[in-house]
């Protein structure tokens, strides 16, 4: 069942709508480079409809240079990026939600990204992170 949510970068130069796969059922993080860099926890989304800033995003590509991830050019917040094992759907910034913190989360899965199957490597999951407030 799908879930249209609202969400937006930092600073608000963009705002965006997405439509979560699995609401936050399926919430993880990477361990390959540059995600073990960004830090973020995403929620897969089968859209992802930019309303304000289309401009005002900047997109990188890494590695395989087979999918981009957008950052806010004004407060460099990433927003979300194409999922290379599902192309068809997108990696979205759960910290960019409204009313959404990667704090929710208790345990996050850790997928390997490291030895992504694109790669040759078998993926799966590296580990979990945790989260237990004091």
């Amino acid at each position: 069942m799908s879930e249209k949510r609202s969400a937006q970068c930092h600073c608000g130069a963009v705002a965006f709508t997405v439509e979560l796969v699995d609401g936050f059922n399926t919430v993880r993080r990477c361990n390959c480079s540059f995600c073990r860099m960004r830090g973020a926890v995403v929620a897969f989304a089968s859209s992802v409809a930019i309303s304000k800033g289309e401009e005002t995003l900047t997109e990188y590509r890494f590695h395989s240079k087979e999918v981009g991830h957008y950052f806010c050019s004004v407060c460099g917040i990433y927003t979300f990026h194409q999922s290379r094992s599902h192309p068809e759907q997108y990696g979205v910034n759960v910290a960019c939600i409204d009313g959404v913190s990667p704090f929710d989360f208790p345990a996050v899965k850790v997928t390997d990204g490291n030895n992504h199957p694109k790669d040759g490597g078998t993926g799966g999951v590296a580990g979990w992170i945790l989260y237990q407030p004091e």
